[in-house]
């Protein structure tokens, strides 16, 4: 089992990383402010203007480490890596199976189970944990919703259509963001959720989203990159220039578990406030520089808790199992399982 490693996120705007021995570390205007061995690390994301030597990014290239940089509120922006590791046959037959109907659509359907089923815990949880704090109307919301996810899961175990699936998948996640504001035992009107908006989010809690979804991406695309396969080519997410599909099919059933889950904590605990939104002229909502840490570090803890992987049957960290799904994908598409078990939650 890969060791649990973890990430170094640089936020500070005009951070300068350097290689000194076998650390990273990170300057301000030339004073240091924090060194990481690199041996720790499984990547580094840098938002902002942040801005790194020859010497650090080859040396991580070499030892496997990414190095990604993001835009202040999380957009992609590049990504540096090392050779492309793995098997080439690997890839091979994953651009056959993409290729082919059979293969594609028991992946796509695989990759909308986990995930249908993930959206409906996140909802049974509140139910479990605030019942009591609901009123009838919300508690009679979430009920259906619940069923509704349970039944979306059943027509999609039995649909042979990719674009069936995708419907299906675009249905379920509209049920989902549909009492998604009830989920927020929020103290503050101005958390009040109504629908998912991208591009730019426009509102805090789409914004908080936003981010962590960038977030697990950059998760996603590293675990598919360390197995060896190719980010780009997905089963669910059609092919596009620049699109990373294959990660997107991976965090399909990943969004609710290390995502949703850690914006609904956020909120609810308080730990964020209103005030650390600005919204630009454009209507476009972003996050202020200390909530940025404040969900890093939370994000970081919700990585590093221990469960037991139910297709496996070993314990494992929530941060690993990115890494644990794009291994069995990798052994599906080699032919070595099945089918692919997307992690459910429990």
């Amino acid at each position: 089992m890969r060791r649990h490693l973890n990430t170094l996120y640089v936020t500070t705007e005009n951070a300068w990383l350097r290689k000194d021995g076998e650390n990273a570390v990170v300057s301000v205007n030339r004073e240091e402010q924090g060194r990481v061995p690199i041996h720790l690390l499984g990547g580094i994301v840098c938002f902002g203007a942040v801005g790194a030597t020859p010497q650090l990014i080859g040396h991580c290239a070499r030892k496997g480490v990414s190095l990604s940089f993001l835009s202040r509120n999380g957009r992609f922006l590049a990504r540096v890596t090392g050779p492309v590791t793995g098997n080439v046959q690997l890839r091979r037959a994953q651009y056959r199976g993409a290729d082919d109907d059979d293969t594609g659509t028991g992946l796509a359907r695989d990759f909308v189970l986990g995930k249908l089923l993930n959206q409906r815990t996140v909802v049974r949880r509140t139910l479990r944990d605030h019942r009591s704090k609901m009123d009838d109307e919300a508690r009679d919301r979430l009920d259906a919703i619940q069923r509704r996810l349970s039944n979306a899961a059943r027509r999609a175990a039995n649909e042979s259509a990719k674009n069936a699936l995708r419907g299906i998948e675009g249905e379920s996640a509209r049920l989902y963001y549909s009492v998604f504001d009830e989920l927020i035992r929020r103290p503050d009107p101005k958390f009040k959720f109504e629908s998912r908006s991208r591009r730019p989010p426009l509102n805090p809690v789409n914004a908080l989203l936003s981010f962590l979804y960038s977030l697990l991406m950059h998760d996603c695309r590293s675990a598919l990159e360390t197995v060896g396969l190719d980010p780009a080519v997905g089963f669910l997410h059609e092919d596009r220039p620049g699109r990373p599909s294959l990660a997107l099919d991976l965090m399909e059933e990943l969004r609710p578990v290390l995502a949703d889950r850690v914006c609904l904590t956020l909120i609810n605990r308080q730990q964020i406030a209103p005030g650390d939104f600005s919204t630009a002229v454009s209507g476009a909502v972003t996050l202020s520089d200390n909530a940025r840490k404040t969900v890093l570090v939370t994000y970081q803890d919700r990585k590093s808790r221990e469960l037991t992987h139910e297709f496996l049957g070993e314990k494992t960290t929530l941060g690993l199992v990115p890494f644990v799904q794009a291994r069995l994908l990798a052994r599906r598409i080699r032919g070595e399982l099945d089918g692919y078990p997307p992690f459910v939650w429990r």
